[in-house]
C-alpha cells in the first residue's frame, strides 16, 4: 500500500456536552517563543537564542445550528459569568480519522474554556447552512499519533 498525506474531513472533537460532528476545526498552532541573550564581552556580534515559553493559538470550532441547542452559548455564559471560571474548563480531544473510522491523530487540549460565542450571519438572499462559531482558549495542547 502507497503512503498518502492523510485527508483532513474525518474528524471528531470531545468536550464534555460538547461532542459530535463539526464543519471545522482550527488553531492547531504550537510555537515557541525565543529568548535573546547577548553577554557584553562576546567575540560574537549577534545574540543568542534559545527556546522561551510556549505559546497556543486559540482553538475555532463551527458547526450547524439547531433548533433548541445553545451549547455554545451555555458554556460560555457559565464560564465567563462565575467567580471561578476553572469548574467550567474541560479537556478536549480532537482525533483525525483514517477511511475506517480508526484514529490516526489526537490533539489534547487542557483546560479549555470559551471566549467568543458567534451566531450566523443572516442574508435574505443566502442559500447556505446557518453556521455557530465558538472561540475557546486553553493552557496546553499535545499532539499523538496513531
Amino acid at each position: 500500500m502507497a503512503d498518502y498525506p492523510l485527508p483532513k474531513f474525518h474528524f471528531n472533537v470531545t468536550a464534555g456536552d460538547l461532542a459530535g460532528g463539526f464543519t471545522e476545526v482550527s488553531g492547531l498552532d504550537m510555537e515557541t517563543e525565543p529568548i535573546e541573550y547577548r553577554e557584553g564581552n562576546m567575540a560574537q556580534h549577534s545574540k543568542l537564542k534559545m527556546p522561551g515559553m510556549q505559546k497556543f493559538s486559540n482553538i475555532t470550532l463551527k458547526r450547524g445550528t439547531f433548533k433548541g441547542i445553545n451549547k455554545f452559548y451555555d458554556w460560555w455564559k457559565s464560564a465567563t459569568n462565575e467567580a471561578d471560571h476553572t469548574k467550567y474548563q474541560r479537556n478536549m480531544t480532537i482525533t483525525l480519522l483514517n477511511e475506517s473510522a480508526q484514529v490516526v491523530v489526537t490533539w489534547n487540549v487542557t483546560n479549555a474554556f470559551p471566549i467568543k460565542v458567534q451566531g450566523t450571519d443572516l442574508k435574505a438572499d443566502g442559500n447556505e447552512i446557518a453556521i455557530e462559531t465558538i472561540e475557546i482558549v486553553h493552557e496546553g495542547l499535545t499532539v499523538a499519533n496513531g
